[in-house]
Parts: C-alpha cells; sequence; structure tokens
C-alpha cells in the first residue's frame, strides 16, 4: 500500500490575524476617546500658532517703543526688538509643530503594532 498524503488546507489563522484584529479594535477605541478632528480644530490650531507667533512680536515692539521713548540712545530699540519677538515666536511655533508631529507619528507607531 501506498502512503496516503494529507489533503491540502488553508493556512489556520493564527497568532497573526490575531494581531491584527486586536491592534484594530484598539485603533478604533482610542479614535472614540479622541473624538474627531475637523475643520474648526484646523482653524483653532492654526489660529494658536499665529498667536504663539504675534504675541512675542507686539511685546517686542511695545518694549522697543518704551525703550525709545523713556531711555532714548544712539540706536532704536523697536525694530531690533520686535524682530527678536518674532524670532522668538517663531522658534515656540516650530517647537510646538514638532511636539504635535512626533505625538502624531507616535500614534501612527503605536496603530501598526
Amino acid at each position: 500500500m501506498t502512503a496516503r498524503k494529507p489533503p491540502d488546507q488553508a493556512p489556520k489563522p493564527g497568532p497573526a490575524l490575531a494581531e491584527q484584529v486586536d491592534a484594530q479594535a484598539r485603533r478604533k477605541l482610542r479614535a472614540r476617546r479622541r473624538g474627531s478632528a475637523n475643520v474648526w480644530f484646523g482653524l483653532g490650531m492654526m489660529g494658536l500658532i499665529g498667536w504663539s507667533v504675534a504675541v512675542p512680536t507686539l511685546v517686542g515692539a511695545a518694549l522697543g517703543l518704551w525703550l525709545d521713548k523713556y531711555h532714548a540712545g544712539r540706536h532704536a530699540w523697536t525694530l531690533a526688538l520686535m524682530v527678536a519677538g518674532l524670532a522668538i515666536g517663531c522658534f515656540n511655533a516650530w517647537r510646538w509643530i514638532v511636539k504635535e508631529d512626533k505625538a502624531m507619528h507616535d500614534d501612527a507607531e503605536d496603530d501598526d503594532e
């Protein structure tokens, strides 16, 4: 008698399928907790970044005007302090954007696991 070969069977769903289902379930739960980001959220973030640049710029200009008015010297301070405020504001906005980008990428990596 010849040995019979077992019939070809479809591969059984193993841990890979279970891990995919688990990751998808975690993504859905996280999305429910976070809520959806809509147009107003995006506009609010643009406003936040705008104010983080505008406020230090205006503070620098106001401080420069005050120095020019009450402590006049050889150099005008208004433009210099306004540019310094702008640089500080841009640095703050850049730092905030990098932080948010990192948080989004960390969330995406968690979703892939």
